[in-house]
């Protein structure tokens, strides 16, 4: 692959050695589906390098920074940790187990902090992403506590610390979310929008002001407030793919709320722009900026699976199965706009459903 800022050609190599089982018939009813299998594969990672390598190449000549990166092992850390290791950064994880050996990571607890003041000196920058998955179980009032209590305790904790380092560092990116702006019909929504009301937008709210002790220690804290992330490796878009690919997806509720929808590779690139654009600060939204009703978003999905989308799970269904939850995460609309991104240039690798499914899915 020829990359046309730096002008040197990186060449992928790959060795995949398999066996399919019973023998010859294996490989007479199985082999033209396993090879398509890792093409598609090696097609989806030649795709996701170039576009690393060319996000980062726009700011080639810069000093890589040395990350620190809470929730690393989450979702969006996943994908995080090696877009940032691409990019020439070093990033050392804040794990709540105890460090492996050799490993980049400094033991921390939510509640009490890194003992060690010391590991954290001559950090650049801290990415926190560390709370509890607001989709993993009905929201019981033990659970409700508990999801409050990892964002708001644990970024208080950490941002406290932060605030007694002799040298801090200059720049925090903490997550929060569009369950700020709470249930708002087709109201358009941008940063400086009120917050809503609820469960959701109380917490995302407590959690941001958590950041205060870094805030006050003179720290540039960017609030990201993160969409629906889409991948399918978990979070809504894995939970929609077995029934949509047996044919049984369909409208949630209405169908007309808005869903604010953001691709994994986009969170990950957001949080790097965030960590590089001096000039951004407090609630930046990050979703892509084309949000689209529930309606199409289900009709978007099944023609890129070539799915038929009939059968709809009306909205006493769903709080029949789900509880409170179904109303602030399935049937709540929260139409957001990425006001800050797109004002500091960030270039959106898939601004529109359609091209982001197709890559995320491997239907491109």
């Amino acid at each position: 692959m020829l990359d046309p800022l730096v002008g040197f050609v990186t060449v992928f190599s790959n060795v995949i050695e398999y066996a399919l089982p019973l023998g010859p018939v294996g490989r007479l009813f199985g082999g033209a589906f396993t090879r398509h299998k890792l093409e598609r594969l090696f097609n989806y990672r030649h795709h996701v390098t170039m576009h690393d390598i060319l996000q980062h190449g726009v700011r080639r000549g810069e000093a890589p920074m040395k990350v620190f990166v809470t929730g690393a092992s989450g979702l969006v850390g996943s994908a995080l940790v090696p877009y940032l290791t691409t990019g020439g950064h070093r990033v050392t994880r804040l794990v709540r187990s105890p460090p492996r050996p050799g490993a980049a990571e400094i033991y921390w607890d939510p509640a009490a902090g890194v003992q060690d003041l010391g590991s954290l000196e001559g950090m650049d920058a801290v990415v926190h992403l560390a709370g509890e998955n607001i989709a993993g179980g009905r929201w019981t009032a033990a659970r409700k506590a508990k999801i409050r209590d990892s964002r708001v305790i644990g970024t208080r904790t950490l941002c406290e610390t932060l605030a007694r380092l002799p040298q801090p560092p200059t720049v925090l990116v903490s997550a929060s979310a569009i369950g700020y702006y709470g249930d708002r019909g087709a109201e358009p929504l941008w940063e400086n929008s009120a917050f809503g009301s609820g469960f959701l937008p109380e917490v995302c709210r407590a959690w941001e002001e958590a950041t205060q002790p870094a805030v006050q220690k003179g720290i540039r804290v960017v609030l990201l407030r993160i969409g629906i992330v889409l991948s399918p490796a978990g979070g809504a878009l894995a939970k929609m793919l077995l029934p949509f690919k047996l044919g049984l997806g369909g409208v949630v509720g209405s169908g007309n709320q808005y869903m604010s929808w953001i691709a994994l590779d986009d969170v990950a690139g957001a949080i790097a722009h965030s960590l590089e654009t001096d000039t951004l600060q407090g609630p930046v939204n990050a979703v892509a900026p084309f949000p689209v009703t529930n309606r199409e978003f289900t009709r978007t999905l099944g023609r890129v699976l070539g799915r038929p989308t009939v059968f709809p799970l009306p909205a006493f269904g769903a709080r029949l199965v789900f509880g409170e939850m179904a109303d602030a995460l399935l049937l709540a609309s929260t139409r957001v706009e990425p006001k800050r991104l797109l004002a500091t240039q960030y270039g959106f690798r898939y601004p529109e459903l359609d091209g982001a499914l197709r890559h995320l899915l491997g239907k491109a």
